[in-house]
């Protein structure tokens, strides 16, 4: 008998960025980044990077700190599931889109936020 070879396939291992489409307009709700939680952007060194990993459209960066691609990003959640420390939520698509705020400036906290 020979050796069986096993491989293991995440979201990253079987599409890049943008293989699912642009989202369009159809989007409900979009993940926000607490950068101050954040364990990479907090910590500066060792990073988790559970978001990325979990990512079905691999629309998170692996850079400290991470961001996230709206143009692809389908507000599907599982980011702010997985994350550890919190660092992620989901606002409402209309209440961003009604404050015509640019998606990578607005927070959950501080002078520009999201809701």
């Amino acid at each position: 008998m020979g050796t069986r070879g096993y491989r293991y396939k995440t979201s990253h291992s079987l599409s890049g960025p943008g293989d699912g489409g642009k989202t369009g307009s159809w989007r409900v709700q979009r993940p926000i980044i607490d950068l101050e939680r954040c364990t990479p952007a907090r910590r500066g060194s060792e990073a988790c990077f559970i978001c990325w990993l979990y990512c079905p459209d691999n629309v998170i960066s692996r850079t400290i700190p991470p961001t996230i691609d709206y143009e692809y990003c389908k507000g599907c959640g599982i980011c702010a599931e997985e994350c550890p420390t919190k660092a992620i939520t989901m606002v409402d698509e209309a209440d961003v889109v009604a404050n015509d705020e640019d998606p990578a400036a607005c927070s959950t906290e501080g002078p520009r936020p999201c809701t």
